[in-house]
């Protein structure tokens, strides 16, 4: 269900059930998640990833048919079901997570409950102009199993995330943009254009330098100032002593763009 393609420093990973706006849940999932996101982790060719859904649709969550039959992540009695969370559809989300490089989100349609939650693990989302959002778990009678109390909070702050998730509402990109879940929105025609143009502009970043910055950004969600300085001044020192760094200090007194190689 997951399609992946590079070109050049660029992934860009797909979901891939159109015909049913790629849900999620489906044994195997989290394999191939966790598969994709292992390999990008290890080619330090790799920059940045787009994902993104294919069809009209970014996500619409969890399979409801799944969930109507009891199969697939959702069957058998609780801890079995527990179970199925861990070991697939939690896997989906911390290879996400897990991700070393920036995540770029194009949001092409309905990002709906575990959809949604999935896109705000991107560091940078944008969408289309046919996209929503929503994490709709109560309306089924769920609530976030997928660790989306802990994500939106982080993003849009506690009282915009508590009304999403204790009303069930949907958001259009325009609410979207304006509670800073996206950074821009444009035409859906033009949203891979968009997506791979802010990709591009990533990736042309030295790749050392650019796992460093989202590792520091994402410690210092939880530790103090004082640690992150430390943190700071441990990994600057490693890129102190790197090519690119010196191909970084030509290029600005030459006058030109600097071209990383990742050393």
């Amino acid at each position: 269900m997951l399609r992946s393609e590079t070109t050049g420093h660029i992934t860009t990973l797909t979901l891939n059930r159109p015909e049913t706006m790629n849900p999620l849940g489906a044994k195997g999932d989290g394999d191939a998640f966790a598969a994709a996101c292992d390999a990008i982790n290890a080619d330090i060719g790799v920059r940045c990833v787009i994902l993104t859904g294919a069809g009209r649709a970014f996500s619409a969550g969890g399979d409801i048919k799944a969930m109507k039959q009891r199969g697939g992540s959702f069957g058998g009695n609780a801890p079995e079901i527990s179970d199925g969370y861990r070991d697939n559809i939690h896997k989906v989300l911390r290879a996400l997570y897990g991700l070393r490089v920036p995540l770029i989100a194009a949001v092409n349609g309905p990002a709906i409950g575990l959809g949604c939650d999935l896109a705000c693990l991107a560091d940078i989302r944008i969408a289309s102009d046919k996209a929503k959002f929503g994490v709709t778990f109560l309306k089924l009678g769920l609530i976030p199993g997928d660790g989306g109390t802990w994500i939106l909070p982080k993003i849009i702050g506690e009282a915009r995330a508590a009304e999403l998730f204790y009303t069930g509402d949907v958001i259009d990109p325009a609410t979207a943009l304006d509670w800073g879940l996206v950074s821009r929105v444009v035409a859906e025609d033009a949203l891979m254009d968009e997506a791979r143009s802010l990709a591009s502009k990533v990736a042309a970043m030295p790749p050392h330098a650019l796992r460093h910055a989202k590792n520091l950004m994402r410690q210092g969600r939880s530790i103090s100032y004082d640690s992150a300085l430390e943190m700071a001044a441990n990994a600057q020192a490693l890129m102190h002593l790197t090519e690119d760094h010196m191909e970084g200090v030509d290029a600005l007194l030459e006058r030109r763009a600097p071209d990383f190689k990742g050393s």
